[in-house]
């Protein structure tokens, strides 16, 4: 009976897609994982290319009673498109031939399977600017970066993406099809849809079409590298700098351990004794720029920070990014999994994450870094671990556990930007009381009944308060 109900949904799923189902184990398995940890076999994978195609496969799964996962290019690390019950996974990646600039407009539309970087490289031909900018824009999709609200480098100026989405079409949990917002930047007609299905992770809609706004693209950039001997003066540098009356455009932190695997793995010349380095740059006019780094210096020096070397040419300002960009490959030279989180906390309170995930360094033993966007407190503790040593797991979820925790406890958050997904939902009772939760279960309750939208994402099931990252299925 099963073998034959199978059968059927193929067939129909076939009337509506075509050849883009995939049914056989060995092609379902790559649609069964993502950036973080877990293996889930889903029972069909479709590639739809219109909206009406994702309509009618919604309405197919409500008669089937199947969940549906929509996905992009599977780079998320909080196991956001993860297929934890089975059921269809709607594969957004091939449809990106769909993106269209209004440049008079400011503004862009975009098929959720389009790349990032090519939303980029678009509004550069225009002199325009999508702000966003996540480490992986050159593979990620932009119906991830607004499922999961991305951010990266330029968040401390021009903010993440819910800031630059101004109209969206989704097929709902129902099958229908709606559209939020409009092609203006100022839009206060109802309810603000568009900025709540931003950041669901496809529990709340399926996100067909974004529309959204560019800025003008500055003229010139620059940069400069500050050295701190203690963690203390590198977080009130932080706050020093925000307040000089300059807002960089970028301000990216390591601490002392990501310094030494960069040195190591890239060669790059950084000082190894330093407890910190910050990378600041600003844009802008480019006859402004050279003072607004000074000013940033004078204020620097208020507080005895004289550790700044500003580069001089492109070729050095490029040189400085390839520090931030080297961290990554860095921690995972050894070939290792790599576990990277997003703790975010206030700013004041960067120094005091900083000592306290050194503590939960040593105390587990672990190969642990933490760099990130220090101008928005949106820290990323990196770890690289044998995931296949049963006590390495064990001592990476006991330290993620506590590294959350103690973030909360300094009045942050669980998540800056990678979302909840499956791998923070334990530690969501911790950040938000009881009433708080039944709200957000509300909206989910209302919106998707039979929870049939990326089931098992963002609320814990009843019992669930620890990390778990042996899943398998």
């Amino acid at each position: 009976m099963r073998q034959q109900r199978q059968f059927e949904i193929e067939r129909r799923l076939r009337d509506i897609v075509g050849e883009r189902v995939f049914v056989d184990v060995a092609e379902r398995v790559s649609y069964g994982y993502d950036g973080s940890f877990g293996q889930y076999l889903p029972d069909f994978v479709t590639q739809p290319l219109a909206t009406s195609e994702v309509q009618q496969i919604v309405k197919l799964a409500n008669v089937y009673d199947l969940p549906i996962y929509p996905r992009g290019a599977g780079t998320n690390l909080s196991g956001g498109s993860l297929p934890v019950n089975g059921g269809i996974v709607l594969d957004f990646s091939q449809w990106n031939d769909e993106v269209t600039i209004y440049p008079d407009d400011l503004i862009i539309k975009t098929r959720p399977g389009v790349k990032t970087a090519d939303i980029h490289a678009l509004a550069e031909q225009h002199q325009l600017m999508y702000p966003p900018d996540p480490s992986s824009s050159s593979v990620c999709t932009i119906g991830g970066n607004l499922a999961e609200n991305a951010g990266g480098p330029h968040g401390v100026k021009y903010g993440v993406t819910k800031d630059y989405v101004i109209g969206l079409e989704v097929v709902t949990a129902q099958g229908d099809i709606i559209r939020t917002g409009g092609n203006t930047i100022k839009n206060v007609t109802g309810y603000d849809l568009t900025k709540l299905l931003v950041g669901a992770e496809g529990t709340l809609g399926i996100i067909t079409e974004a529309t959204l706004r560019l800025i003008p693209k500055p003229q010139a950039t620059q940069t400069a590298l500050i050295v701190f001997d203690d963690l203390g003066s590198a977080g009130r540098s932080i706050s020093q700098i925000l307040t000089s009356g300059v807002r960089p455009s970028k301000m990216e932190i390591l601490d002392h351990h990501a310094i030494n695997k960069v040195v190591d793995y890239a060669g790059i010349d950084l000082p190894r004794e330093a407890a910190a380095v910050l990378l600041v740059e600003v844009d802008g006019d480019e006859a402004i720029l050279p003072k607004e780094l000074e000013t940033i210096k004078a204020a620097l020096a208020k507080i005895g920070v004289t550790q700044v070397k500003i580069a001089a040419s492109k070729s050095e300002e490029a040189a400085l990014w390839q520090v931030r960009k080297a961290v990554s490959p860095a921690v995972v030279e050894r070939g290792f999994t790599k576990i990277s989180e997003d703790a975010t906390v206030p700013l004041s309170q960067i120094p005091h994450m900083f000592e306290k995930i050194d503590e939960i360094k040593q105390k587990y033993d672990l190969n642990l870094v933490v760099f990130g966007h220090a101008g928005d407190g949106n820290l990323h503790p990196t770890i690289s671990a044998n995931m296949r040593d049963p006590e390495a797991v064990k001592n990476v979820e006991n330290a993620v556990a506590e590294i959350f925790n103690y973030a909360i406890e300094l009045g942050g958050t669980l998540s800056g930007e990678h979302g909840i997904g499956m791998m923070k939902k334990p530690f969501m009772t911790r950040e938000f009381d009881a009433a708080s939760l039944a709200f957000q279960k509300a909206i989910k309750d209302a919106l998707d009944p039979n929870h049939r939208l990326n089931p098992g994402k963002i609320f814990p099931a009843a019992g669930e308060t620890k990390l778990v990252l042996s899943h398998d299925d």
